[in-house]
């Protein structure tokens, strides 16, 4: 299975975009009055946000704007809105006669805030020069990462928090570190001791475990959920599953640190939907 691209919002009249919660280890239910022939989303619609849908029967191929979306063989498809999606988008479904549907995408404003951080905005890097030496090499890693595509099947569990605890920082904020500007907040974090488990939020395959410290994750772990779907927890003090390691929801994976650039111990868990990236928050039952 696999999937697609970023999409969004009310789609039209017979579309419900309310958000539904789906039940554990399984996709959202489908409305027993949704017609196989129409099309159905179910998700939040939101900057940030990520929704499931189905695509209608006889469709061959699906787009959002120029982009292919990959869909299951049982049609169920994916769309992460990134932070800063365009308010509007055009989802068109191709179909074996030929013929095809648009629907015209309105994608809802997030509400961004901004965050002070005390912390060194080069992180584990003690002057920009040697930040850039390091981050060239580091985000290859990263991109190489991210474009591994497994079969898992995560994406289509309800994700769990990977840790228990205050969430600390927030998907979105723009960050200030020690006065300096920086780029936005792009995951959510969970205040938690040094030490303390974390556990793979649902199933995948571990695409990046690196041992060596990052500039700024620090010792980064990266499982891909299948359908484009992928997460990365930053800031570990140690990594317990290795590049390769398939994972099931619920293991233990790491452990928290404050390695990279953190003011103190916590869990990162950024999510991303192939170049979205997504809140992590909203795809937890309790948000």
């Amino acid at each position: 299975m696999r999937i697609s691209r970023v999409l969004r919002a009310p789609i039209t009249a017979f579309l419900s975009l309310t958000c539904v919660v789906p039940p554990a280890l399984a996709l959202p239910q489908v409305p027993s009055h949704i017609d196989p022939t129409e099309i159905w989303i179910s998700g939040a619609a939101v900057q940030g946000g990520l929704v499931i849908g189905r695509v209608p029967q006889g469709t061959r191929s699906l787009f959002l704007d120029d982009a292919p979306i990959e869909f299951s063989p049982d049609g169920y498809f994916l769309i992460g809105f990134d932070r800063d999606a365009p308010v509007q988008a055009k989802l068109i479904f191709m179909r074996a006669d030929g013929s095809k549907i648009e629907r015209n995408i309105a994608v809802a404003p997030g509400n961004w805030r901004i965050e002070n951080v005390a912390a060194n905005i080069t992180g584990g890097a003690k002057s920009s020069a040697e930040f850039q030496a390091r981050r060239s090499a580091e985000l290859a890693q990263i991109e190489a990462a991210r474009a591994v595509r497994s079969d898992s099947a995560g994406w289509r569990q309800t994700f769990i928090r990977p840790i228990s605890g205050r969430i600390s920082g927030l998907f979105g904020a723009q960050r200030i570190y020690n006065g300096t500007p920086g780029s936005y907040h792009n995951g959510m974090d969970i205040a938690a001791p040094t030490g303390r488990d974390f556990v793979a939020p649902a199933d995948g395959v571990v695409t990046l475990a690196a041992n060596d410290v990052f500039t700024l994750e620090g010792h980064l772990l990266m499982i891909d959920h299948g359908m484009g779907l992928n997460s990365a927890f930053l800031h570990a003090s140690e990594l317990l599953v290795k590049e390769g390691d398939v994972v099931r929801q619920g293991q233990v994976i790491g452990r928290v640190g404050a390695t990279g650039r953190a003011s103190g111990p916590h869990l990162h868990w950024g999510m991303k939907w192939k170049g979205a990236r997504i809140d992590p928050k909203l795809l937890l039952p309790s948000h």
